[in-house]
């Protein structure tokens, strides 16, 4: 799946240095504006205790973890929607990605210059809303030209786009992302091809200071207050915490330290799980001899779907899919376990498969 989630915010919020906690990818990061200019992109494992567990039960040649792409994308200043700073490449780039993870800097350092002058995660919020708003009003406002000469045909799929068009042209001119409108399902078809900006999933992250790690502050409580009707994730992360974790040696280590801290685990590792659902993905698994593997799918997809991940001409040969349940299988050790059981189950084209499923596939080409 190459599905990607675009790290935003404007510049000196701590973009890059999460960006690098995430990835082996090093972008630079450096105390002043525009400092990524060209997108780093990383490719980061999603943390998953399944996969341990299926390994001590299966003991296989190696272990596979799924995967996922976050793109670190320049600051973004006021005035990017008509050219700003670098606004006209941050937009194209945001564009290219699948859903938004929105940064927001929540803590006090007099060493680290803010762009505007002062600390305010919701006034930071509001100006790449109100950027990225405008782009999308522009896109759909040539949209809405264009559908109007069609219009005289009567066709009505044409209509049809043309009012939602509307609809999305009056909600960005009262200052409403296109996420925050609602849709039937017929309706989004048309939102989707019109390929808008602010129609991505989105999640706040507010990067904090050491104190605030666990409970969060002032400024972590106006930012729920302020997106509360959106429906979003907000996660609480010290990004230079969270450097200080990955600069650490030993497992033991940042252990340690994360006890000293009074947490459980990094915070990348629930910024990856969140961004993995904030794509609409969920995990299934292969185990083995040789490989225990965990492969990425869209949630919602068939059976044949899945094996399609693997290889294409598996989907075109399917057969049937061998299911296993994940708790199934942990609780009983094995797969002959499972079906002595009479819980291993044999699945045709119309299964939709769930969220830790253990698969083979049987197919022919």
């Amino acid at each position: 799946m190459s599905l990607k989630c675009g790290i935003v915010g404007l510049p000196n919020v701590g973009k890059s240095t999460l960006f690098n906690c995430l990835s082996n990818a090093k972008a630079q990061s450096a105390n002043f504006p525009f400092c990524t200019i060209e997108p780093n992109i990383g490719t980061i494992s999603v943390p998953d205790t399944r996969l341990s567990e299926l390994e001590r039960l299966a003991n296989p040649q190696r272990v596979v973890p799924t995967t996922m792409e976050i793109v670190d994308i320049a600051g973004l200043v006021k005035g990017a929607s008509k050219g700003e700073g670098l606004g006209n490449q941050f937009l194209a780039n945001i564009r290219e990605t699948d859903a938004i993870i929105h940064v927001l800097r929540c803590f006090d350092d007099g060493n680290i210059v803010h762009v505007d002058g002062s600390v305010d995660p919701i006034r930071d919020k509001e100006i790449i809303d109100i950027e990225l708003q405008l782009k999308d009003l522009e896109t759909i406002e040539k949209r809405i030209a264009s559908v109007a000469r069609m219009l005289k045909s009567g066709d009505k799929d044409v209509v049809k786009e043309n009012e939602v068009a509307l609809r999305i042209k009056a909600g960005l001119e009262q200052g409403k992302s296109v996420r925050a409108l609602e849709f039937d399902e017929k309706e989004m078809v048309f939102v989707k091809g019109f390929q808008l900006i602010t129609s991505k999933p989105v999640m706040y992250l507010c990067n904090v200071d050491e104190a605030s790690v666990k409970t969060g502050n002032a400024y972590v409580e106006r930012v729920r207050e302020a997106v509360k009707d959106e429906e979003a994730e907000v996660l609480v992360i010290g990004a230079k915490i969270e450097a200080d974790i990955m600069e650490l040696e030993t497992y033991e280590e940042r252990q340690l330290f994360l006890d000293e801290l009074g947490l459980d685990e990094p915070g990348v590792n629930r910024l990856i799980r969140s961004a993995y659902a904030l794509l609409n993905l969920q995990t299934y698994f292969t185990v083995g001899e040789k490989e225990v593997r965990a492969w990425t799918i869209k949630t919602g997809m068939t059976a044949p779907q899945a094996a399609g991940v693997i290889h294409t001409d598996f989907e075109k040969g399917f057969i049937r899919a061998e299911v296993m349940k994940y708790e199934d299988y942990t609780t009983l050790g094995s797969e002959s376990a499972v079906k002595d059981a009479g819980r291993f189950k044999v699945e045709g084209k119309e299964y939709v498969v769930e969220d830790g499923d253990i698969m083979h596939f049987r197919f022919n080409v």
